[in-house]
């Protein structure tokens, strides 16, 4: 890859963490939804992991795959776990994430850290859960 492309490839990193919505018109622009950095974070998984709701729900709108995993395992509800989203978790709940893939799994990310309110977002949208 040229500086150039590698440039551009952290700038749509950098937006997908702040939520900006600029990196919509990068989308539009032929951006693949699916690109990852070099630890396999998708944009999904990095909006997810800062709470950029309103991203996510772009994201998902555009066929990213909410049950990627990143190179050490971890997906996007998860990350959206961490960050106590409680919209991002339904939203990828409803866009067909599985609370049990990864590592850890959704399920187990809210034990870990002990998120009552995650675990009660988990139980009403994926009740067969544990």
């Amino acid at each position: 890859m040229d500086d150039a492309t590698v440039e551009l490839a952290h700038r749509m990193f950098d937006l997908a963490r702040d939520g900006s919505s600029e990196l919509t018109a990068y989308l539009e622009a032929g951006v693949p939804v699916e690109i990852t950095d070099p630890k396999g974070d998708t944009l999904l998984i990095l909006a997810s992991y800062y709470g950029n709701d309103a991203l996510v729900a772009d994201l998902l709108a555009r066929g990213a795959d909410p049950n990627r995993t990143n190179d050490r395992g971890q997906t996007a509800i998860a990350a959206a776990l961490f960050a106590r989203s409680a919209e991002s978790v339904t939203a990828l709940l409803e866009a067909g994430a599985d609370p049990h893939h990864g590592s850890p799994s959704a399920w187990a990310t809210v034990e870990h850290f002990d998120l009552p309110d995650m675990r009660e977002v988990l139980e009403r949208h994926a009740p067969s859960g544990r």
